[in-house]
C-alpha cells in the first residue's frame, strides 16, 4: 500500500473527526486541509473519496456498524468512530481492495490516533463487518490457503 494512500487515510480521519465535532461544512474543512503543508504527501483523490464518501453514505455505514458495536455509533469515541466509518466505507465501496488491507490500515490508524487498546476494538468490529460484507472473498482466501 502506498504511503500517500496511508497519509490520505490519516488526513481523512482528522478531517472526519473535525466534521463530527464541529459540524463545519465539508468544503470548509477540505479547504483547510488543502492549505496545510503536510497535505502535500497525501493522495488527494483518495482523501476526497473517503472524506466525502463517508458523510454521503453515513446512514448505511452507521447501520452496518450498529450491528456490531456495543453502543450507538454516535456514542463511540469520536476518533474510533471516524476510523470505523472509513473502514466500513472501504469494506462496502472499495471491493478492489483486499479486506485484510482495509483492516490493517484501520488497526494502524487506531494505534496512531486512538487511545490504548482502541486498535483491538476497531479490529473486532471491522473484522465482523468484513465477515458479513466480504464473506465470498474471505472464503476464497481460506480455500486458497488449503
Amino acid at each position: 500500500m502506498s504511503q500517500t494512500r496511508t497519509n490520505a487515510r490519516k488526513a481523512a480521519v482528522q478531517a472526519l473527526y473535525q466534521w463530527q465535532m464541529t459540524g463545519q461544512s465539508l468544503v470548509e474543512i477540505e479547504r483547510q486541509f488543502a492549505e496545510d503543508e503536510r497535505f502535500k504527501d497525501v493522495q488527494k483523490s483518495y482523501f476526497t473519496e473517503l472524506f466525502h464518501g463517508v458523510p454521503k453514505n453515513l446512514t448505511v455505514i452507521d447501520e452496518a456498524l450498529n450491528e456490531f458495536v456495543d453502543r450507538p455509533v454516535d456514542m463511540v469515541d469520536p476518533v474510533e468512530r471516524a476510523i470505523l466509518r472509513i473502514g466500513a466505507y472501504e469494506l462496502q465501496h472499495r471491493l478492489d481492495m483486499p479486506y485484510r488491507v482495509i483492516l490493517n490500515e484501520a488497526i494502524n490508524l487506531a494505534k496512531y490516533f486512538g487511545a490504548d487498546g482502541s486498535h483491538k476494538y476497531v479490529n473486532g468490529i471491522l473484522d465482523k463487518l468484513a465477515q458479513k460484507n466480504r464473506a465470498i472473498e474471505i472464503k476464497a482466501k481460506a480455500q486458497a490457503a488449503k
